[in-house]
């Protein structure tokens, strides 16, 4: 919304977030925020549709319960968030129960109306209506109960909503038919307001499903840190203390194989430390006594103690938490049309209806005939082609893009992608594949035995370099070690044929790599390199044909990242942290440009979520799959043009089904309102309404070609 006024520049702001349950659309989403419009002391407010949550940035002197009042005022029920940041319940779920009662419902009584269709007369005529009233009444009643439950909560509070009408029209139809029933009369239309109900909550399960796959990236990310701690007494006893009760000052001892539960400085020990969440970069990083250490990274080498200087929601960890949170409340464009829409549907419907049955009884009409055709109004005036123009061309195009091995997890993403004009590429595990592989001309240099004795003591360590170097020398024999051990943070010793043979760290070397000690032997080292995805180049290539602009920004050291930049011929920013990667897209997008971010770590994370769209490779970390809009699976970076050719048409789609939808409406309702379209033409001209907008998006079955 349009942030009030400030009342104080120079006082500092405070920031309520607040659950509402109760927000499903974006009606509600403009109905929200405009809650906060008149109260003073609030900044603004910003709704968060996906985790139905609200941002409200305010002065001290505002309260939670000032905030929840005033929620409560326009309708919505509101609790604070509790500070774990856990994801709301589904919201495809209760619906469910409701479509399934819809559809078994309506084919009954479609089943039963033929007979009524075929010319059925007197008292069976009346059976078979009384049959339908016995199925359809429960069905409806059941079936309505989301859209029922909606309206009544908004008129309670003397204001209306998308569901109002739909409700008067629904109920208003189910009563008429009753008395039609009762009455011996001609016409009954339970068929055709089970239909109505059935497709306005199939567009309302499409739109659920594709926010429910947005949801899980702050839970995913916060799942990182352990659970807890083994916590030293200053009297050397130990005991498990969980992540949330850890305080600045205790002492945690952190085992080999072990994440971090909260931030820390290195007390006791030395170890290297898997730190490619949060900076991206694949190579361990050695950690001395008084380096800072952070939740959620993990412990490589040998056990540590580590001090506590910030844990629960003060950790790094968290605040990337918050950063992911606050940069996933972006509204698209289209959701701010739909808002605007809303507003105007319902009045505009009450009044076309009111007006009808004003203009009827003025015409002589019959009160019954008058409300006939005022029901009539109401139904086909129902949004459901518009309600489904932009989920069902998201479902078929993400379906498409499955198929094509890119995930989306966000169907609105498809609209934004569609306009991208500017790629942030992070390297390591996105322009390359992640995975550090033997150099050729270090395994070339190897001669039979040594290439055995390395294949062996690889296939004896779950080094990541290990597992890298016994797959590359999978084509060779493995030698017959004996007294193979190992030890943590130094490799893999044993004997053979009487010689002493290792694979360890090396005393010195620049880059990835490990040393092969045989005997007296001069020791070998093998260097270990990145390498970029196949198809890079190409993908690169299409993404600039495209007119989208790529650089790269990534966290990794200056030098690994120039020696890409070099092969790809992109500009670079390298040792970038994820708030330098959201400044940069934050000046991207100030400066008019729709940006899309490509990274796989826990430190891309804040800027998947800031970016206009983003995506990430199947080999991403949780985080990083989670936050990004789309998932490629497999190793062609191929897959990012791909993903904006689908999204283009389908944002071509989605506007030829508003053209559709609308001109439906431009026809249908003159029909209706003159009288010449009974209850059941109206939710069957609905539905035909909405089947040609699904038929339009089926189009986009082969989108991902």
């Amino acid at each position: 919304m349009n942030a009030p006024v400030r009342l104080a520049d120079a006082a500092p702001l405070e920031s309520t977030v607040l659950v509402v349950p109760g927000m499903h659309c974006a009606g509600c989403m403009g109905k929200v925020e405009r809650a906060f419009a008149g109260l003073p002391g609030v900044h603004s407010a910003r709704v968060n549709l996906t985790a139905r949550q609200v941002r409200v940035e305010h002065e001290a002197a505002v309260r939670e319960p000032d905030l929840m009042a005033a929620l409560a005022d326009a309708g919505f029920a509101s609790q604070p968030r509790v500070e774990d940041l856990s994801a709301p319940p589904s919201a495809v779920k209760p619906l469910l129960a409701p479509l399934a009662v819809a559809a078994f419902a309506c084919m009954n009584v479609m089943l039963l109306s033929v007979s009524i269709w075929s010319g059925a007369e007197g008292s069976t005529r009346d059976l078979f209506h009384w049959l339908s009233a016995l199925i359809g009444v429960p069905a409806i009643a059941y079936a309505g109960r989301p859209f029922f439950t909606s309206a009544w909560g908004a008129l309670k509070k003397r204001s209306t909503n998308m569901d109002v009408p739909i409700s008067i029209g629904v109920t208003l139809a189910t009563g008429l038919s009753l008395y039609e029933t009762a009455t011996s009369g001609h016409e009954a239309w339970f068929d055709g307001t089970l239909m109505l109900l059935l497709f306005l909550l199939a567009g309302r399960v499409l739109d659920a499903m594709m926010r429910d796959r947005a949801r899980a990236g702050v839970d995913a990310l916060l799942r990182q840190a352990a659970p807890g701690a083994m916590v030293v007494g200053k009297d050397g006893s130990a005991q498990w203390i969980a992540a949330r009760d850890l305080v600045a000052g205790t002492v945690m001892r952190v085992a080999a194989g072990e994440r971090l539960a909260a931030d820390g400085t290195i007390a006791n020990g030395q170890s290297r430390f898997d730190r490619s969440l949060l900076t991206g970069e694949s190579a361990p990083v050695a950690m001395l006594v008084g380096d800072t250490v952070h939740a959620g990274t993990l412990n490589l080498d040998a056990p540590v103690d580590v001090t506590v200087t910030a844990a629960g929601s003060d950790t790094s960890l968290a605040e990337i938490a918050r950063l992911m949170e606050a940069a996933g409340q972006v509204r698209s464009r289209y959701v701010r049309i739909a808002d605007r829409a809303s507003r105007l549907y319902a009045p505009a419907v009450h009044t076309l209806a009111a007006l009808t049955l004003a203009g009827w009884l003025l015409a002589s009409a019959g009160l019954h005939q008058s409300l006939v055709i005022a029901i009539a109004v109401l139904i086909i005036t129902c949004p459901c082609a518009l309600g489904l123009a932009v989920p069902v061309a998201q479902v078929v195009a993400s379906g498409a893009l499955m198929r094509a091995g890119i995930m989306v997890k966000d169907g609105a993403a498809l609209e934004r992608l569609a306009s991208i004009d500017r790629a942030l590429l992070d390297k390591t595990g996105t322009l390359t594949l992640g995975r550090p592989l033997p150099d050729p001309a270090s395994l070339a240099a190897l001669d039979p035995d040594e290439a055995a004795v390395a294949l062996a003591l690889a296939t004896h360590s779950r080094h990541p370099l290990s597992r890298a170097l016994a797959e590359a020398l999978g084509n060779h024999r493995a030698a017959d070690l004996q007294d193979v051990s190992e030890e943590a943070g130094r490799g893999v010793s044993a004997t053979w044929h009487g010689q002493s043979v290792a694979l360890r760290r090396p005393d010195s070397a620049s880059g990835i790599a490990t040393a092969l000690a045989i005997g007296s032997r001069p020791v070998r080292l093998i260097t270990f390199a990145d390498r970029l995805r196949p198809d890079a180049k190409q993908a690169l290539a299409e993404l600039k044909a495209l007119g989208i602009e790529a650089t790269i920004l990534s966290g990794d050291n200056p030098a690994a990242v120039a020696e890409v930049a070099r092969q790809t011929g992109l500009t670079a920013q390298a040792a970038a942290s994820p708030v330098d990667k959201q400044g940069a897209i934050a000046r991207l997008q100030a400066a008019g440009h729709k940006v899309l971010m490509a990274g796989d770590g826990l430190n891309d994370g804040p800027a998947l979520s800031a970016a206009d769209a983003s995506i990430a490779p199947g080999s991403a970390s949780d985080v990083g799959r989670q936050a990004a809009d789309l998932v490629f699976l497999g190793d062609s970076l191929l897959a990012l043009p791909r993903g904006v050719r689908a999204a283009r048409r389908t944002m071509a789609v989605v506007k030829q089904n508003f053209v559709l939808a609308i001109g439906y409406n431009a026809l249908a309702v003159p029909l209706a309102m003159a009288g010449l379209v009974t209850p059941l033409i109206a939710a069957i001209a609905m539905s035909t309404s909405s089947l040609i907008v699904i038929a339009n998006s089926l189009r986009l079955y082969g989108a991902a070609r």
